[in-house]
Formats: structure tokens, C-alpha cells, sequence
């Protein structure tokens, strides 16, 4: 993940430097989003259940990874721009990430079409390090409670208006379009700003230069490398690792699951973040019989992305929510 890397801290310190404690942060969250990727990939060639990486404590790991980053941006750019935009530099960097996350875009749309990645890590650090250049000046505490109006913005206000695909990269749609990667303006960028804001406060404070004069020992040296590496580190983790997943699984493949168990244990997974076992498990078992009924389920795994299926899966959906409430009302089982 490439991120605005700091010049110099930008009060205190007696000479021009690098503040290492932050190249160390950067470092642990690259490998936490490593280790997330490689369960990610597992997951994709079926080591593991279906949905595991989208719900729960491991959903919960991804948005702690990227708000991270996202906060380590915001940082970096008041780090190298406080005393004044370098414009040079920033757009040398800017186009970097720019470039990276059309690449990474162009490569998904082949690799995978029905979720590729339009909107993601790096499209949002590309965009909020131009956005964030208008906030440089403004103080501490009104920079924070923006933030937090751009956090909470999305669970207050969502519109079909925005649900057309040119406007997907807003984060206001009524339905999160479907992507592998999907980090939108709302709420994310409020993540970058709570790291600017974060930053105008410790330097005031004279936070700032202290962390400056922290120096790991020559432990450090390796994680110093790889957050001063950023972008790099970040294109090449997961070619390297889908790689190794992928030989992997041409000595030992996992077991075929029928389509049938993959869909009960996926429907059981996202259902359970909502309501108890036992309603999911009667509501999974019919929206089962309904696909298979009607030879739905080979149109959902054949990534059906038409508006009139989606629309028929909502019905069903519907309707089965509430046969088992019925049924569950009744003190049966369906």
C-alpha cells in the first residue's frame, strides 16, 4: 500500500528525518492485509467455508486493516505537506498510486469480471490525498468533526440515485455494488481525515517530534523496509500468494463441495449475522428449495448478474423470510 510518505516531522525535530515509528505501523498492516489475502485465497480455491472472509471477526479484521491504512494516510500527508504542498513530490506520488490502481482494475476486470475491483484501497488513497490537500489548513477540531460527518454519513443517508455505476466510487447507493475490493469516499475518507486531524493535534502538542526521536533497535530493520516499501509490497503479496495457493492445490486440491452444501454453508454464514441459528437454518433450507426448484442455483453460481434475477432472488428471499417466521411462530420447523 503506497502512502504519502513523510519528508520530515513537521515540528520539533532538530534535524530532517523520516519518522520510523510510523514506517513500522504501515509495515505490521501490510502484513496484516497479507495474512488476511492468504485466507482470502484459501477461501477462494475451497480450503475453507464459503463466506468465511466477508462476515464476522474476519470482516471485522478487514475494515480494522484498511482503516489503518487509511489513517497512516492522513497522517503522512500532513507529515509531508504541513509546512507547505511539495507539489513535485506529490504528484510524482500521486500518479504511482494512480497508475497502480488502474492496473489493478484493468487486471481484475479479466481475472475476475463479476467482481473486480472498480473502487478500491488505492483508488481511495489516490483520491483522498487530493482531497485531503484542501484540508491542510483547516484546524484540528473542525477537520475531526468532518470526519466523523463522513463516517456516519452512510448509515444515515443511502439513495437509489446513487445506485447507477458511475456513482458506485461515492458509497451512498442503496445496495453495495459487488466487488473484491470496495473502499468508496464515504466512509472512508473519514478515515484519512481523522489521521490528518490526529496529526495537527500531536504536533501541536509536540507528540510529533517525541515519536520522532523513537528509534527501534535493528529488529525494526525489516518491518522499517517494507513500510518504506509500501507499493510495492502491496502489488506483489498477492500474486505471490494466490501463486503459492494455486501450486499448492495442483498437488493436494481441495475436496469438491457440491454446489448444494456450499450454498447451505455460505447462506448459513451471512444469514447467523442477523438472526439465530435456528431461523437461518429453516430460511436457508428454503430458499434451497426454491433455487433448486426452479434451477435457480446454476444461475447463481453462474454469477447471474441480470436486474430481474437479483430482483427475483429479493422476493425469494422475502418469501422465505416469512414462511420460517410463520413456521417458527407456529413452534414448527420448516
Amino acid at each position: 500500500m503506497s502512502l504519502p510518505k513523510p519528508i520530515e516531522p513537521v515540528e520539533g525535530s532538530q534535524k530532517p528525518g523520516r519518522i520510523v515509528a510510523i514506517d513500522v505501523l504501515r509495515s505490521i498492516a501490510l502484513i496484516a492485509m497479507a495474512s488476511y489475502h492468504f485466507t482470502w485465497d484459501l477461501e477462494f480455491f475451497g480450503y475453507t467455508d464459503p463466506g468465511l472472509t466477508a462476515f464476522g471477526w474476519w470482516k471485522f479484521y478487514a475494515r480494522c486493516i484498511a482503516s489503518t491504512f487509511l489513517f497512516l494516510v492522513g497522517v503522512s500527508l500532513f507529515l509531508a505537506h504541513g509546512r507547505g504542498i511539495r507539489w513535485p513530490g506529490f504528484w510524482k506520488r500521486f500518479a504511482m498510486v494512480a497508475a497502480a490502481a488502474i492496473a489493478i482494475s484493468v487486471v481484475t476486470r479479466f481475472a475476475t469480471p463479476d467482481s473486480f475491483i472498480f473502487f478500491g484501497i488505492l483508488h481511495q488513497i489516490a483520491l483522498a490525498s487530493l482531497l485531503g490537500l484542501l484540508f491542510l489548513r483547516l484546524p484540528a477540531l473542525l477537520t475531526l468533526l468532518v470526519a466523523a460527518a463522513v463516517i456516519a454519513l452512510p448509515f444515515y443517508f443511502r439513495s437509489t440515485a446513487f445506485d447507477h455505476p458511475a456513482l458506485w466510487w461515492v458509497g451512498l447507493s442503496a445496495t453495495n455494488p459487488r466487488s473484491n475490493d470496495y473502499v468508496p469516499l464515504f466512509p472512508w475518507f473519514g478515515a484519512v481525515l481523522v489521521g490528518l486531524g490526529v496529526a495537527k493535534l500531536a504536533a501541536s502538542s509536540g507528540a510529533l517530534a517525541r515519536l520522532g526521536h523513537v528509534t527501534p533497535g535493528r529488529w525494526a530493520n525489516p518491518l522499517v523496509f517494507i513500510g518504506r516499501h509500501s507499493l510495492a509490497f502491496y502489488l506483489i503479496h498477492q500474486p505471490v500468494l494466490i501463486g503459492c495457493v494455486w501450486l499448492f492445490s495442483q498437488i493436494m486440491p481441495a475436496p469438491v463441495v457440491p454446489k448444494e452444501t456450499e450454498f447451505l454453508k455460505a447462506c448459513q454464514v451471512s444469514c447467523e449475522q442477523q438472526r439465530d441459528a435456528k431461523f437461518c437454518k429453516s430460511y436457508c433450507g428454503c430458499m434451497l428449495d426454491s433455487l433448486q426448484g426452479e434451477a435457480g442455483l446454476d444461475k447463481l453460481y453462474g454469477n447471474d448478474q441480470t436486474a430481474e434475477f437479483k430482483a427475483h432472488l429479493s422476493e425469494l428471499a422475502s418469501a422465505c423470510t416469512a414462511s420460517t417466521e410463520d413456521s417458527l411462530n407456529q413452534g414448527g420447523t420448516q
